[in-house]
This record gives structure tokens, C-alpha cells and sequence, in this order.
């Protein structure tokens, strides 16, 4: 099993989750975030005095899935998401060892 955290622009949240969703994720953790790479946030003027903004608004999905299910949900997502441009984001896959619902008590891929 794999975890895939994915990093990309708010803008992209719900061609995301619909990528998702027809890769036949059943459910994902999205979270608020920040940070910053390559684009190193920006730069405004405001009633003469420049600020520097340092982050970029981003959004985080984290996905459990099973191996074989994996290189088809990362083109979803690659294709969902991708522009061709500095900012588009990150997806770091992690080995996942278990995973427990806690309801039913079931484990491994029967959890997912």
C-alpha cells in the first residue's frame, strides 16, 4: 500500500477530487496549505510600501491505495493538475505499512 500526499494550487482542488474519484478513491484527506519552492511567493505595493509575501496558498490531498492502483492515480492527478508552469506541485509516495478503520477494526487494503 501507498500513501500519496498530493501538493497542488486551490484552484485545481476539484478537478483533483474528480480525478480522484474516477481513479476509484473512495475518500481523501484534503487539508489548507502554504509554502513555497521555485516561485518563492510574491511581491505587492501597497500605499507605497512593498510587502513580501514569502508562501503560496496550496492544498494538500492525502490518499491511501493500493500498489497496483498507484502509477494509474498519479497521471489522474498529474493530468488533472498539471499546467506546464512553476507551481503546479508536488506528489510524494510514501510505503504504507497498515492501516486500521477504526470502526470495523479491518486492516491493510480492506481498510482503505
Amino acid at each position: 500500500m501507498k500513501l500519496l500526499t498530493l501538493i497542488v494550487k486551490p484552484s485545481k482542488t476539484e478537478l483533483v477530487k474528480e480525478a480522484l474519484d474516477a481513479s476509484g478513491i473512495g475518500g481523501a484527506t484534503i487539508l489548507d496549505a502554504s509554502g513555497y519552492g521555485s516561485q518563492r511567493g510574491q511581491s505587492e505595493t501597497y500605499r507605497g510600501t512593498e510587502y513580501r509575501i514569502d508562501t503560496n496558498p496550496k492544498v494538500m490531498f492525502q490518499v491511501a491505495c493500493d500498489d497496483d492502483d498507484t502509477s494509474s492515480i498519479i497521471e489522474a492527478v498529474k493530468n488533472a493538475a498539471g499546467t506546464g508552469k512553476i507551481g503546479d506541485g508536488k506528489i510524494f509516495i510514501t510505503e504504507l505499512t497498515d492501516v486500521v478503520r477504526i470502526r470495523t477494526g479491518e486492516t491493510g487494503s480492506k481498510a482503505i
